[in-house]
């Protein structure tokens, strides 16, 4: 079985940081990200890598956030900084290889004004 654990969540004042972290069991996947969900809104996408280091970035979180990988750990990792109210959801940690699909439980971050 596969199982994907996120931390690092909390509560932060708007300007302030956060380094979320996910730990995966099992394979070592081609993609691994971090996607989010406001209440009431529909998830998306935050940041995906590679298995070698590429990225992608939404466009709302470019330059601010950061992904990351270490392989021999199994782990995903989103440095968040500069962070803004609208950054405000439950972040969820994404795996994907070729023939799975798979989703942490998710962490809350909330920014504050």
């Amino acid at each position: 079985q596969v199982q994907l654990v996120e931390s690092g969540g909390g509560l932060v004042q708007a300007g302030g940081s956060l380094r979320l972290s996910c730990a995966a069991s099992g394979s070592i996947f081609s993609l691994m990200g971090w996607y989010r969900q406001a209440p009431g809104k529909q998830r998306e996408l935050v940041a995906i890598i590679g298995s070698v280091g590429s990225t992608n970035y939404a466009d709302s979180v470019k330059g601010r956030f950061t992904v990351s990988r270490d392989n021999a750990k199994n782990t995903v990792y989103l440095q968040m900084n500069g962070l803004k109210p609208e950054d405000t959801a439950v972040y969820y940690c994404n795996a994907r290889g070729i023939l799975s699909t798979h989703w942490g439980q998710g962490t809350q971050v909330t920014v504050s004004s």
